[in-house]
C-alpha cells in the first residue's frame, strides 16, 4: 500500500449500496479521544525552540478488533449517557462555555468531556482530574485504583460516582477542544467524536490499561507521520490528520493555547459517482480521496 490508510475491503460494496438508496446509515454514538501530549527535552529547552516537539500517546488496536483492527489511535471511547448528570464535580470553564465550544447543549457537553476524562483515565491509566480545582491528583496506581478503573470499564460505576468516592473534581480547564469527525454514513460502526489535547500531568504515566490495545506508545508526531506514509504504521483519516496538525507545536501548551482558536467543523466523508467511478472524499483532507470502480473493488 502507498501508505498506512485505514481502509477495509468492504467500504466499496457498501459506498455502492449507499449510493444506490440500499443501505440506511447508522446513527453516529457520540464519543470522545484525548491526544495526550508530553514534552521532550528538546521541546521543553530553548523556549521550545527545538526540531522535536511534544511527544504524542497512541495505542495499537488489536487486530481481532472490528473497527480498525491493527490501527494506530488514541485513547478514546463512547459517550455514557449517565455522564450527563449535572452533580459531577467539575472545575475550569463552566458547561455554558463547553457547550458553546463544541456545539452541543449543556448536559451533552459535559457527557462528551467527561468521555474524554474518564476514557483516558480507562485506556492510559491517567487522570486529568484532582482533590480541588486548582491541583492534580500524582498518584493512581494501586489495587484500590485498579478496582474502581475496572469498575468505570464495566460501567458498574458511573465517572459522577467515581468522582464523589474519591473526593476529586474534573479538571476541564486541562482539556482543549482540537477537531471533530464523523464516521461516514456507510460504515456500520458510527461515532460523532470529540477530539482532545492535554498534557500529560506531572507525577502520573501512562500504560497500556485497555483491553483493545496490544500496544502503546510515546511518539514524536512528525515520526508517526513518516511512518504512516511509508506505510509502517496503519491509521485511520482522523488520526493522520490530527497528528499532522499537532506537527506545528513545540510543546504540549502550545498545542493547548492553539486548542483555543481551533474551528470545529464535524468532518464526514462524502461519496459521489462521477465519469463512472465512485468517488470517496472527506472535506478539507484531499490526501484521503479514494477512486473506485463501479464495476469492481478499489
Amino acid at each position: 500500500m502507498a501508505n498506512g490508510q485505514w481502509y477495509p475491503p468492504e467500504w466499496p460494496d457498501r459506498i455502492r449500496a449507499l449510493a444506490a438508496g440500499e443501505l440506511t446509515p447508522a446513527r453516529p454514538r457520540r464519543a470522545a479521544t484525548v491526544m495526550l501530549l508530553r514534552d521532550t527535552a528538546t521541546s521543553v529547552g530553548a523556549g521550545g525552540t527545538g526540531t522535536a516537539g511534544p511527544e504524542v500517546h497512541m495505542l495499537r488496536r488489536r487486530a481481532s478488533m472490528a473497527f480498525a483492527g491493527g490501527a494506530y489511535a488514541y485513547p478514546g471511547g463512547g459517550v455514557d449517557p449517565r455522564d450527563d448528570d449535572h452533580h459531577v464535580r467539575w472545575a475550569g470553564p463552566p458547561r455554558t462555555v463547553w457547550a458553546a465550544r463544541l456545539g452541543l447543549d449543556e448536559a451533552a457537553a459535559q457527557a462528551t468531556v467527561c468521555a474524554a476524562v474518564r476514557e483516558t483515565y480507562e485506556e492510559a491509566g491517567v487522570l486529568l482530574a484532582g482533590p480541588t480545582p486548582d491541583t492534580v491528583i500524582e498518584d493512581t496506581t494501586g489495587a484500590d485504583w485498579e478496582a474502581d478503573r475496572a469498575a468505570l470499564v464495566a460501567r458498574d460505576l458511573s465517572f459522577a460516582e467515581f468522582l464523589d468516592r474519591r473526593g476529586l473534581v474534573l479538571r476541564s480547564d486541562l482539556l482543549g477542544a482540537w477537531a471533530r469527525w464523523i464516521t461516514p454514513e456507510f460504515e456500520p460502526r458510527r461515532y460523532d467524536t470529540f477530539f482532545f489535547v492535554a498534557a500529560l500531568p506531572q507525577g502520573q504515566r501512562t500504560r497500556n490499561a485497555s483491553t483493545e490495545a496490544d500496544r502503546t506508545v510515546w511518539i514524536d508526531p512528525a515520526h508517526a507521520a513518516e511512518r504512516y506514509d511509508r506505510g509502517e504504521l496503519l491509521m485511520m483519516p482522523p488520526t493522520i490528520a490530527t497528528l499532522r496538525q499537532l506537527t506545528a507545536c513545540a510543546t504540549a501548551a502550545d498545542a493547548l493555547a492553539a486548542a483555543e482558536t481551533r474551528d470545529l467543523p464535524p468532518v464526514l466523508a462524502q461519496a459521489r459517482l462521477e465519469d463512472g467511478e465512485l468517488i470517496l472524499t472527506w472535506p478539507g483532507h484531499d490526501e484521503f480521496t479514494k477512486h473506485i470502480p463501479t464495476g469492481g473493488a478499489a
